[in-house]
């Protein structure tokens, strides 16, 4: 008889905020149903997995954080493999797959951005230093990119993961010399491992047998017993978010594992305190400090509003420099979350303290209460404090939401929207639409979840990140920071419009305290406040002022990417007040906004800045503004920096000077770097290759520096 192979792979992880161990959880539930044994371990769990006499296949999931740095848990790790002593053949022995993502920065952790100079640097740090130890890919590496969406890669990388593993194992067992006749097995699946460029998935992966992944039958099949719902979506021509057109609505659906529940809600008394505040974060100190001044810097008429806040610190050791960034620990909207509470069925309960544990008899692997839920506290703390109830929902998400839908119809249409079948849809529909779970129970209302589903399957809320906009230096005790209110307008998918979380809530709460922009340098005092709002550090080691005074640097930063250089020029101001003998570099500003007479920030300041000679230069481009000119004036900050090439290129080159950008990702800061590779390809006499060689040194020695975001 042959003998049986044991088909185990060891699966690590190493996330920062969670995505990466739901990622490779995914994994391990489905790996049974394909004929795969996972064996599961954190990456920092070294004393539970040994990569040196490691025999199986290894699968990685890594997040990245920071500005390209592995998350916490990897570093230990990381640390341990880039020992210099090592040598070369010291992961001979390894055949391994990687799958990195890439945590957004200020904000969440998941999803990569192809569109950042560090994209998913964490996990090509660690695939890097295998390959130079020996270790080889059974598999390719895939990237997740939020600018894309996660599924688009995630799915189809597992997916073509079984197939991989299976050619890994026969190759294994080959090279033993197993006397176990695989060539059966071979012929089967002796093509290669999917490129991921081009996944074409295998006939396993399409025909998988969804009994086998805890999925039921009537699930698979249910399309057949809503015929009546399925005639009256085929007459719309176009598909929406509660209604489906064929292919998808006539399809038998692939629809993802059912995650097992595993978190169990106690009711208890209605008495207690709830956590404080400062227990949500694991960064640091949270300080509780009074918002002082508010001032609006756009006209009403503006396309968007900006306001200024300006916070005391003077009774903390909160300290920061310019160019630094902090957060803000921010609550859910309030009518939202009675809104949520009464469509749970708890109004009544909102009050009432809840103790959170592990369901016993679960089937998830290493269940326990997810770090940023409190041990006991009320209903309405959870879902103010703690959940994001905002997040996109994910497919495992959706998928656990069908067995809480009573009507066929509705049933039908959340399965195809976790489906593979309905990928362009769950992207349209609810990624793209920016669709929360409010929306959601909304579209379908015989979706009645339980609390403890939302706390297995909500993200931890997250604090805001903010660019500081003041110098410590030059307001003593004092931090001040700028922001667009976000506004989410409707769409067939959300028929009520919001504004963003966290810049709603301050909006709302410093409304008594507004007035009209002055010059707000100078302005003093302000109504007192009684407000007070939760911050705690994140501090920037390389945004920041050239050590070196005399240093030349240029700033780019249109809209509220000023924020961060009205710190700059404040401090340089104080500093030049303060060290007359000091020999100070010349100051650069690009800045654009689309009205010279309704977004100009900082206006007068800024006139203040150039007239003392804090800011030496200063460029301005207004894109909505008519010209009268007879050639046509820039309307982008981009097509300014081009105006001064030369400049530029002595700044960089000749004077070793800096170049900060500061702002939007997609639309602006790519082409800023554009016009710079531009101009350095000009006046270098170079190609473009050795232009962009160039600007990637200027990056590696931290003189070309971003703070931006997509």
């Amino acid at each position: 008889m042959c003998c049986d192979l044991k088909r185990r792979f060891l699966l690590l992880y190493a996330t920062q905020k969670g995505q990466a161990k739901a990622i490779a959880e995914e994994i391990w539930q489905q790996a049974g149903a394909h004929g795969f044994e996972a064996e599961m371990h954190c990456i920092s769990e070294m004393d539970k997995y040994n990569l040196e006499t490691e025999k199986d296949p290894v699968v990685i999931v890594i997040s990245t954080t920071g500005t390209g740095d592995p998350p916490d848990t990897a570093r230990k790790f990381v640390k341990r493999i880039q020992d210099t002593t090592l040598p070369p053949d010291h992961f001979a022995h390894l055949q391994y797959g990687l799958l990195a993502d890439w945590m957004r920065i200020c904000i969440y952790e998941g999803l990569g951005d192809s569109e950042y100079t560090f994209f998913c640097n964490g996990g090509k740090t660690v695939d890097r230093r295998l390959q130079e130890l020996g270790a080889q890919h059974f598999y390719d590496t895939g990237l997740a990119d939020d600018c894309v969406g996660l599924e688009l890669v995630v799915d189809p990388w597992i997916d073509g993961l079984w197939l991989a593993l299976s050619e890994a194992f026969i190759l294994q067992k080959e090279k033993e010399s197993m006397s176990c006749n695989a060539d059966t097995v071979s012929s089967s699946l002796s093509a290669a491992p999917p490129n991921m460029d081009q996944l074409n998935l295998s006939t396993e992966v399409r025909n998988l047998k969804l009994e086998d992944e805890g999925v039921k039958s009537s699930d698979v099949l249910s399309h057949k017993l809503v015929d009546i719902h399925l005639a009256a979506s085929t007459r719309d021509t176009e598909p929406s978010l509660v209604h489906s057109v064929p292919p998808v609505s006539q399809s038998a659906l692939n629809i993802p594992a059912l995650p097992p529940d595993y978190i169990e809600v106690e009711f208890q008394d209605t008495h207690g305190e709830n956590p404080h505040l400062s227990s949500l974060i694991s960064e640091g100190t949270a300080f509780e400090v009074p918002v002082t001044r508010a001032v609006q810097l756009t006209r009403e008429d503006a396309i968007k509003t900006a306001l200024l806040l300006e916070l005391d610190i003077a009774d903390t050791v909160f300290d920061y420099q310019p160019g630094d960034a902090f957060c803000v620990i921010c609550p859910n909207n309030v009518s939202e979350v009675e809104e949520l509470l009464q469509i749970l069925g708890l109004s009544e309960k909102g009050d009432y303290f809840i103790c959170v544990k592990v369901k016993q008899g679960t089937k998830k692997k290493g269940a326990a209460i997810p770090q940023h839920i409190p041990a006991r506290s009320t209903v309405k703390f959870i879902l103010t404090w703690c959940l994001e109830i905002r997040a996109i929902p994910k497919k495992a998400f959706l998928r656990a939401l069908v067995e809480c839908t009573s009507d066929v119809g509705e049933k039908r249409r959340l399965q195809e929207l976790c489906s593979r079948q309905g990928a362009s849809d769950y992207t349209r529909f609810i990624r793209e639409s920016n669709v929360c779970l409010l929306d959601l129970l909304h579209a379908f209302p015989s979706c009645k979840p339980s609390l403890n589903l939302l706390i297995e399957h909500l993200p931890k809320l997250q604090a805001r990140s903010y660019s500081v906009s003041s110098s410590n230096l030059y307001q003593p005790g004092r931090l001040c920071f700028l922001f667009n209110i976000v506004e989410f307008p409707t769409c067939p998918a959300r028929p009520v419009s919001r504004k963003g979380v966290c810049t709603g809530w301050l909006a709302e709460l410093v409304a008594p305290l507004l007035h009209p922009s002055k010059n707000i340098l100078d302005a003093k005092g302000g109504s007192p406040s009684t407000e007070k709002i939760s911050i705690f550090a994140r501090p920037n080691n390389t945004f920041h002022l050239p050590a070196d005074p005399s240093v030349p640097f240029m700033m780019v930063g249109p809209g509220t990417g000023i924020s961060p250089f009205i710190g700059f020029l404040q401090h340089r101001q104080k500093l030049r007040e303060e060290h007359t003998d000091w020999e100070f570099g010349e100051t650069w500003l690009f800045f654009g906004c689309r009205h010279q007479d309704r977004d100009y920030l900082f206006k007068d300041e800024l006139r203040c800045f150039l007239e003392n000679g804090t800011l030496t230069h200063l460029k301005v481009c207004f894109s909505r503004d008519s010209s009268t000119a007879e050639v046509a004036s820039p309307k982008y900050v981009q097509e300014v920096v081009r105006l001064y090439a030369k400049e530029v290129a002595r700044v960089l080159l000749q004077e070793r000077g800096y170049f900060y950008v500061c702002g939007d990702k997609k639309h602006m800061a790519d082409g800023v770097s554009d016009a710079v590779v531009d101009i350095l390809s000009i006046e270098m006499k170079v190609d473009k290759l050795e232009a962009m060689k160039t600007l990637a040194m200027l990056r590696e020695a931290k003189r070309y520096l971003q703070d931006v975001w997509s």
